[in-house]
C-alpha cells in the first residue's frame, strides 16, 4: 500500500504542476535520434571489434575505481546530453568489474528476464522474456524512475548478444515500445499512447561488453536515451529526470549487477 501511494503521489504532483503537460513526439526528433544511433553504433562497432575492447582501457583511472569495487558513469562525450529539435539525447558510459566471476556466469544471470524484477527492484517492478531465438531476445520491463516525481513506464525491447570467443561478449538491446502508465497500480490505472504523453522517456537503448580477465569480469554499458526538451522555467523539476537519472540510473544497475552476482559466489 505505502508503494501504491508514494506512485500515485509521484503521477499526481506531476500533473498538478502548471505548464507540465502532455508533449507529442515529433519526426523529425526520432530522426535526429536515429542519426545519433547510426553513427554510435559505427562507434561502437568498431571499439567490438578492436583491441581497445573495454572502454575501461582507455584511462587508468576508470579501472582503478572498478578494480576496487565502484560502479562509475561519465558522459560518453561532452556533458552527456545533447539538445535536439523538440527534444534532448542523453549518452552514458558506465563499468564494474566482478572479481572472482565468470563470464557465463554473468551472461547467464543477465539473460535471465524472468528474474530482472527480482534483481534490480525496485527500479524494475515486473519483468518477462517475451521470446527467444538463439541469442536473440524479446524483453517487457515494467520501469519506475524516481525522482523530484516519479514515473512508471511498460517498456518492450530486442535484445542481441554477440559472443566473441570465450572471454568476451557483447550485446545490443533497442526499446521497441515505450508507454508511460497513468495510476499505476490502482484500479484506474493506464497506459498513455506512446509519444504522446510527458516525455521522460522515449527511447532506450543499451549497449553492453563483457570480458573475463584480470580474475573476474568487467561488465560495461553505454546507453542511450531520448527524452522531451525542458520546458522554460521548469527545469527544478524537469532536470532531475531528464537529465541526472540516465547516470543515476546507469551507476545503479551496474552497481545491482555486481552485488548479484557476488552474492550467488
Amino acid at each position: 500500500m505505502k508503494m501504491l501511494t508514494a506512485l500515485s503521489y509521484g503521477v499526481l504532483l506531476f500533473t498538478s504542476v502548471p505548464g507540465i503537460t502532455t508533449v507529442e513526439l515529433q519526426p523529425h526528433t526520432v530522426e535526429a535520434f536515429d542519426r545519433y544511433v547510426r553513427l554510435a553504433e559505427t562507434r561502437l562497432d568498431r571499439r567490438a571489434h578492436s583491441p581497445d575492447f573495454l572502454w575501461v582501457d582507455g584511462a587508468s583511472d576508470r579501472k582503478i575505481k572498478v578494480q576496487r569495487g565502484e560502479a562509475i558513469a561519465e558522459p560518453s562525450a561532452g556533458t552527456g546530453d545533447t539538445d535536439v529539435p523538440d527534444g534532448s539525447i542523453h549518452d552514458w558510459t558506465g563499468a564494474v568489474f566482478i572479481r572472482g566471476a565468470r563470464l557465463t556466469n554473468v551472461l547467464a544471470l543477465v539473460q535471465d528476464y524472468d528474474s530482472h524484477k527480482t534483481i534490480y527492484k525496485p527500479e524494475v517492478q515486473d519483468s518477462k522474456l517475451v521470446g527467444r531465438i538463439g541469442d536473440e531476445y524479446q524483453v517487457y520491463l515494467r520501469l519506475l524512475k524516481k525522482q523530484v516525481i516519479t514515473v512508471v513506464l511498460n517498456t518492450n525491447h530486442d535484445v542481441r548478444y554477440f559472443p566473441l570467443d570465450a572471454a568476451r561478449c557483447y550485446s545490443e538491446s533497442h526499446s521497441t515500445r515505450i508507454a508511460e502508465v497513468n495510476n499505476p497500480g490502482g484500479p484506474e490505472e493506464r497506459e498513455m499512447e506512446p509519444g504522446r504523453d510527458h516525455g521522460f522517456l522515449w527511447r532506450l537503448n543499451s549497449y553492453w561488453r563483457f570480458e573475463e580477465r584480470d580474475g573476474g569480469v568487467y561488465v560495461e554499458c553505454e546507453a542511450i536515451s531520448l527524452t522531451r526538451s525542458v520546458p522554460a522555467g521548469l527545469g527544478w523539476l524537469v532536470n532531475p529526470i531528464v537529465r541526472t537519472l540516465p547516470k543515476e540510473s546507469l551507476e545503479n544497475s551496474l552497481r545491482t549487477l555486481r552485488q548479484a552476482l557476488l552474492a550467488r559466489r
